[in-house]
């Protein structure tokens, strides 16, 4: 089985879920959900993990978990292993609770960490287990809006942050970030990650890269690798966003934008200097675009085209 990448490093944010195996149940009563709750706890008293939120499934569950001590694995290692025993002597059973390795997707601390809130959040009305987020009890959804008491170990702090001054107003600006979004059109950020590994900002990623991924590209037990040491240039972007939109050189051109700013790991000044804009420019045009496939079906396609044709690397 290959090896998951794993970028570890003091302060870093990941998305982290876990599947059971065969896809079968892993909450099968309040009681395990309460239990796995405790572990989640525990891990922060232990060993210092920050859960900035929380979603369970009947067959998994999502976590956004910092790691001030860059002590990923052991935080894991406690939370699933703890759990799987309870799990397993309560039913009296024995063998692997949870499907191969626990996946993390490590997330830039910024509106990027934000928006998978929203994700995680609206797991259950993806699924159409709940008509809104609030009615799902399993959750960290119903704190952040001040439905339910805040557990000691949950910090939403940082989210709130993003949403105003006072606890009341970032509340209630929370919650119309998350229900006002079309289910429907919402696709996962995580579709984003580069290599299903890394998710930020092209400078983020160029980082990440330079600090951590740099001499790595022959570990042939990782595939991710192949990502980072063989990234589209600019012009493969381009190119494939001329191919995807062949009748309107000024849609190409602002998808070019948009696709180059999120997927080719170039800073923003050689994005810049590649359409002649200001660097301000290309942030603003990408936050235009997607606005703009948000309310045209047929655009997205035409994108998912040209990152099928980029992703061919």
């Amino acid at each position: 089985m290959a090896r998951p990448l794993r970028i570890i490093y003091p302060g870093a944010f990941y998305h982290v879920t876990s599947r059971g195996n065969e896809r079968k149940d892993i909450f099968k009563s309040r009681r395990d959900r309460e239990k796995f709750l405790e572990y989640l706890a525990s891990a922060t008293e232990r060993y210092g993990a920050v859960i900035h939120a929380y979603c369970l499934m009947s067959n998994h569950f999502h976590l956004l978990l910092e790691t001030p001590a860059g002590n990923l694995s052991q935080i894991m290692s406690h939370i699933i292993g703890a759990y799987s025993t309870y799990f397993n002597i309560k039913r009296n059973r024995s063998g692997h609770l949870f499907q191969g390795r626990y996946k993390a997707i490590l997330v830039e601390a910024d509106e990027y960490a934000v928006e998978l809130t929203r994700y995680i959040h609206l797991n259950p009305v993806k699924a159409g287990i709940s008509v809104k987020a609030g009615e799902y009890q399993w959750s960290s959804y119903q704190s952040y809006t001040g439905k339910s008491q805040l557990p000691v170990w949950l910090k939403t702090g940082f989210t709130l942050g993003y949403f105003g001054k006072n606890e009341s107003a970032s509340q209630n600006n929370y919650r119309d970030f998350v229900e006002n979004q079309d289910v429907a059109l919402y696709e996962s950020p995580l579709n984003n990650a580069i290599g299903g590994s890394i998710l930020g900002s092209p400078g983020f990623i160029e980082e990440i890269t330079e600090a951590h991924l740099k001499g790595r590209d022959e570990d042939k037990g990782i595939p991710a690798l192949r990502h980072f040491s063989n990234r589209p240039t600019l012009e493969d972007i381009i190119n494939a966003a001329k191919e995807a939109i062949t009748d309107n050189e000024k849609l190409s051109r602002q998808a070019s934008i948009y696709l180059c700013h999120k997927y080719s790991g170039a800073t923003l000044k050689e994005i810049a200097c590649k359409f002649d804009v200001g660097e301000t420019a290309i942030g603003e045009a990408s936050k235009r675009f997607i606005k703009k496939m948000e309310e045209d079906e047929l655009l997205r396609k035409l994108i998912k085209n040209a990152l099928a044709r980029i992703k061919k690397w």
